[in-house]
């Protein structure tokens, strides 16, 4: 019996020795860049460390399975003059969907050997800003307002069929107020809940806490009150654990109310110290596994990191990107001007 007692005891041990967060700091990094022509990269997602899907502003939607070496691009176009431009791209298990920013909206849906137009929206108004996929059949794409509310469009058949959600079931935005599509993550969600993120003459957050069929939207504290201020990007790590970055595109250099932090599911949002870092930044992600510690955020002023949630920042490379998804702790894939960068941590 005291054996028995013993061996769980153990085993109880080296189980949360495992899970246990060990604090890791970097002062720079190294990032592999891969040149892409004149292709603009905001949109990517990385599969693994070897394979990378992007999505870029010549229509080009782009594939490497071998970490980079080669790469496959397909270039599409409506109508065989107009050539979408892409700044939003998600996948499922079996589909990828690329999303055009302008009048006409083109949304299409890729499948093994299959590109199939699945949802197009024509007003001169028209401007979409990200899209993702909270699970196989659950998708969101977002855009600027129309009718004095965010454009939302969801589906709940795998990407198959897309409805906009009308404005009378959505909060109501004020003129000026929009999102901004520069790297395709100013959506964020976990599980149920999906936050979508604003900017302009307001900073806020809207939030659904049933995958898009009901709406509330969140005051903040962020930068806010000029055309290229506000929130530029979104992350959770749980259902309670947020982040919010951006600031000022006109005015890269300055990190005034520019990133905040929520411990309550982004009902209410605490600025973090300005300081030396980070200054504007475009997208913010929290690495995996790690607890919710470790984050990075890039932008075209480079890449910062922080290792306390969010609370203190270095800088720890000059290079600069539009976007950054991980794949796991230790990997990420970059996109930017005319090129995609591959980030190793350990």
């Amino acid at each position: 019996m005291k054996k028995t007692i013993l061996l769980v005891c153990l085993i109880t041990f080296f189980i949360s020795c495992k899970q246990e967060y060990v604090v890791r700091n970097f002062d720079t990094v190294h990032i592999q860049k891969f040149d892409m022509d004149s292709t603009s990269i905001r949109a990517i997602v990385a599969v693994d460390s070897n394979e990378l899907l992007f999505a870029g502003s010549r229509g080009d939607i782009g594939l490497t399975d071998d970490g980079g070496k080669t790469w496959n691009i397909q270039y599409l176009k409506y109508q065989d003059s107009i050539v979408p431009h892409f700044r939003s791209l998600a996948k499922t298990a079996t589909s990828v969907f690329a999303l055009s920013i302008a009048n006409p909206a083109l949304l299409y849906k890729i499948t093994s050997g299959n590109t199939k137009l699945v949802y197009k929206e024509e007003d001169d108004k028209v401007f979409y800003d990200a899209m993702t996929f909270l699970d196989d059949k659950t998708g969101i794409a977002i855009g600027d307002p129309m009718g004095g509310c965010t454009s939302i469009v969801m589906t709940y058949d795998g990407g198959e069929t897309w409805k906009k959600i009308d404005c009378s079931k959505l909060p109501k935005v004020e003129e000026g107020e929009a999102s901004f599509a520069s790297s395709n993550t100013n959506i964020g969600f976990y599980k149920n809940n999906i936050w979508v993120v604003t900017g302009g003459t307001r900073a806020r957050v809207l939030k659904s806490s049933d995958k898009g069929k009901t709406w509330e939207i969140i005051e903040t504290p962020f930068i806010q009150g000029d055309g290229p201020q506000g929130i530029y990007s979104v992350d959770f790590y749980d259902e309670n654990t947020g982040i919010i970055m951006g600031g000022d595109f006109s005015k890269p250099n300055e990190n005034k109310a520019n990133k905040a932090i929520t411990t309550d599911g982004g009902k209410t949002w605490t600025l973090v110290a300005d300081g030396k870092a980070p200054n504007y930044k475009s997208c913010v992600k929290y690495i995996p596994g790690t607890k919710g510690k470790e984050v990075i955020a890039v932008g075209k002023t480079g890449v910062s990191f922080s290792n306390d949630g969010g609370k203190t920042w270095k800088d720890i490379s000059k290079d600069g990107y539009y976007a950054i998804d991980f794949v796991d702790k230790n990997t990420a894939w970059l996109s930017g001007h005319q090129k995609i960068g591959k980030l190793k941590l350990n």
